[in-house]
């Protein structure tokens, strides 16, 4: 058994601490002792490049996280393990709205549309792939002429801000992603991008320098190479954590105790 210090860092969004308690639980299982530092998109990366952390989970390639990522190959060598989940970033809008009325994105601009969408898109933070796209889908798609505008804040000011307009059955447009929480309890129907806008689904890796793998053995680095979880399995257990309010090293230990056979 290893007494080794791990330091990984984590974007510090629900689903991506998701992903991280349960490669956590599986590190503790073999022995290391782990610490999680959380951190926005950009200063994951950051602290990658410098050492400050051995490992960052989940990072999406190649969409989102893709250019960062090579930021930090230009100084250190990267190993990227496992796949996660399959993410995507999506504009989403309640299953309410009638599929006649809205389908793709253009039709936001239809006169009917406008008369009942709210025009304000609430998003994340700047450095979301989300947020990029998002501030993109604005201009390209020429909604910002019909009065629609793309603004960042917390999760929580994205998720709060969806969910009263769902009680109220007001019509909006959820900046989203799959994996995510709302998934589990909400029907969002996705829009169409003819535009491609919204780039291509990314898969989620754990990303490790490689001058820190000497740090596990090649079974131990098998293991990590192997977890897979899936977009479901991860707003599942996102839901439990942020709506239910369970402890989430605890749902996660427990989904990998019934779940996963590990090699300690």
């Amino acid at each position: 058994m290893s007494n080794q210090n791990i330091v990984i860092g984590v974007t510090d969004l629900s689903f991506h601490r998701i992903a991280a308690s349960l490669v956590t639980n599986v590190l503790t299982d073999m022995g290391f002792r782990i610490e999680r530092i959380y951190e926005h998109h950009e200063k994951n990366f950051e602290n990658l490049k410098v050492g400050k952390i051995d490992m960052l989970t989940s990072a999406w390639l190649p969409s989102s996280h893709g250019g960062y990522r090579t930021e930090v190959e230009k100084t250190v060598p990267l190993t990227d393990l496992g796949l996660h989940y399959e993410p995507y970033a999506l504009w989403g809008v309640p299953d309410y709205v009638p599929t006649n009325d809205v389908t793709e994105v253009s039709d936001l601009l239809k006169p009917t549309v406008l008369e009942k969408m709210i025009k304000r898109i609430q998003g994340i933070n700047p450095g979301a792939g989300i947020s990029r796209f998002s501030a993109k889908m604005i201009y390209d798609y020429n909604l910002g002429t019909a009065g629609y505008s793309f603004h960042t804040g917390t999760e929580e000011d994205c998720f709060k801000t969806f969910e009263e307009a769902v009680a109220k059955k007001e019509w909006l447009v959820i900046p989203l992603w799959k994996p995510q929480f709302l998934h589990h309890k909400y029907n969002i129907r996705e829009l169409k991008d003819p535009k491609g806008l919204l780039g291509v689904v990314d898969k989620a890796v754990l990303v490790i320098r490689d001058d820190r793998k000497q740090l596990f053995t090649s079974e131990q680095l098998e293991v990590l190479d192997g977890l897979r979880f899936g977009n479901d399995v991860i707003a599942t257990l996102d839901y439990k954590v942020s709506r239910e309010g369970e402890n989430i090293d605890e749902v996660t230990k427990e989904w990998l105790t019934n779940n996963l056979n590990r090699t300690k």
